[in-house]
């Protein structure tokens, strides 16, 4: 299921086939449950590329949930797009989706699949319910651990719901299994909701993650929590509606969770490149991965997807990136170029990260075609490279999967939120501390204390996650937040205008797909979408 967790089989038959009373009553495998919670962010299915845990796709790769979420995250975005002509794929980046877009579709099918089994875990594993199982004290000990990560994955993919799709049907271990309608939960409720989750979890009582460090690589531990957390009080005014007053203040709450995140022992890697190479999971600065591995972890989406889709032209040469093949798909725009002090390979920002030889800044197009879909207009991304810090081969000996594991959640990213959180008013912080925080990071990229910076302000710190954070799947929250995603800011081909140009403000949400809206009543469309 998941090399993340101990004494997991890849090869075994999934868990769920049979029934919840022969497998809870087993306390050997709650263990292989819960790897498979894990799993479903990182793996289609059971297996490699065959019977997905989502059918009736011909393409499995297609259902796996970090490529559908990555996309959701940046090709609407200055930092993608992709030449691909697939269904709906296009409207993407020109911010022309509507209620039938099966790409939007699916990942909101895999939030709701990883809720659902989520919810089936934490269920199970109530005092009660171990208690009625037979299940000794200490291993009921274990297990409360087990669930508290439960409800970590469960609220991950709820803030991915939050965030994506606003008001959405809302399902937990309360409620009854068996066929009935969800529920719609509005934004501000299910901020709430995920909150509370993520504060009982991390906090000094109750069901607890593991100490930050102490999990096996790969599980969430207090630090995974308290990084969501902060990412959850700083899109506070987004996800609720409300502006800041009293003392009650969102950003400050954000502050006190990146101070315990930055004081758990996590650290910066050295290298800002070997943060996505082959072996990253020796990474000090990765606080949550989605594990990829080459034999183990094996599928089209994930870093695999990310290695393989942005290898393309006549000159890249795919074993220089430890892949057999380049799928000629995504590469960049020039706004996320020109955010960097040079846009040759000659830049002293090691983050510029881009192949340029052959390849065009502009997306150049004509009336019949916007040239998005020629893999030379834009430069190509090479930050994802499935050969390790040194150099050396992947796991797999055919290069066709990646071992990078993808970073959900870095230091880097606190360090960024601490000082926007800083900047936008929040108290128990301070600029200098702040300061200090982001030129570690102009530091680890120049290579020198050249670049440091002695002030900031909102708008540096939407460019530098730009040049931090770019295809980490971001990106599009963070214009969100910054009240530049529809308006004021435009980038090539946005609002299908060769320039860019402002589109209408309800595309802030993507929509309820229209088969959701078929199937349950209590959920209604957002506004803007029929």
């Amino acid at each position: 299921m998941l090399a993340a967790v101990s004494s997991c089989n890849l090869d075994r038959e999934p868990i769920f086939q049979e029934s919840a009373n022969s497998v809870y009553t087993n306390f050997a495998n709650y263990n292989n449950v819960l790897a498979k919670l894990y799993a479903g962010l990182a793996t289609t299915g059971q297996k490699q590329s065959d019977d997905p845990d989502l059918k009736g796709f011909s393409d499995v790769g297609f259902t796996q949930y970090m490529r559908q979420y990555w996309q959701a995250q940046e090709l609407p975005t200055d930092e993608a797009v992709i030449a691909w002509n697939d269904g709906s794929l296009p409207t993407f980046h020109l911010m022309t989706w509507d209620s039938n877009n099966e790409f939007l579709r699916m990942i909101y099918n895999r939030i709701y699949y990883q809720v659902g089994i989520c919810n089936e875990f934490v269920r199970q594993t109530s005092d009660s319910k171990m208690s009625g199982n037979g299940i000794s004290t200490e291993d009921q000990k274990t297990a409360r651990q087990y669930r508290a990560e439960a409800r970590f994955l469960r609220a991950l993919s709820y803030y991915h719901a939050l965030d994506l799709f606003g008001n959405v049907p809302f399902v937990t271990e309360n409620d009854e299994v068996g066929a009935f309608l969800p529920k719609r939960i509005s934004r501000p409720e299910l901020y709430n909701y995920i909150v509370s989750e993520l504060e009982a979890i991390s906090g000094p009582t109750g069901e607890l993650l593991t100490k930050a460090g102490a999990a096996n690589y790969g599980r969430a531990d207090k630090a995974s929590a308290q990084t969501l957390l902060a990412k959850m009080y700083l899109n506070a005014e987004v996800y609720t509606g409300q502006g800041i007053s009293g003392t009650n203040n969102p950003y400050t709450k954000c502050i006190e969770n990146c101070i315990k995140v930055i004081g758990s022992g996590y650290s910066l890697t050295g290298s800002y490149t070997n943060i996505f190479r082959a072996d990253n999971n020796t990474s000090q600065e990765i606080i949550f991965p989605v594990i990829a591995d080459g034999l183990e972890v094996r599928g089209y989406g994930n870093t695999t997807y990310l290695n393989h889709a942005s290898i393309g032209g006549r000159r890249m040469v795919p074993a220089n990136y430890g892949m057999n093949g380049g799928w000629a798909g995504l590469r960049t725009t020039k706004a996320l170029i020109n955010l960097f002090p040079d846009t040759t390979q000659r830049c002293p920002d090691k983050r510029f990260q881009f192949y340029t030889w052959g390849q065009r800044l502009e997306i150049l197009g004509t009336p019949a075609s916007n040239g998005i879909d020629n893999f030379n207009n834009g430069f190509a991304v090479t930050k994802f490279r499935n050969v390790t810090s040194t150099n050396g081969a992947p796991k797999d000996p055919s290069k066709e999967f990646s071992d990078v594991d993808f970073p959900m959640f870095r230091l880097a990213d606190v360090y960024l939120m601490y000082a926007e959180a800083v900047e936008r008013g929040g108290t128990g912080g301070n600029r200098a501390t702040a300061i200090g925080y982001l030129n570690n990071l102009r530091v680890r990229a120049y290579g020198n204390t050249s670049a440091n910076i002695t002030s900031y302000d909102l708008p540096y710190i939407l460019a530098e996650r730009g040049r931090e954070l770019y295809w980490e799947a971001t990106r599009r929250t963070d214009l969100v937040r910054f009240k530049k995603f529809t308006r004021d800011y435009n980038w090539p081909w946005k609002g299908n205008v060769q320039n860019g140009q402002d589109v209408a403000d309800f595309r802030n949400l993507y929509p309820i797909p229209s088969t959701e809206l078929v199937a349950n009543p209590n959920i209604t469309q957002n506004q803007g979408y029929n």
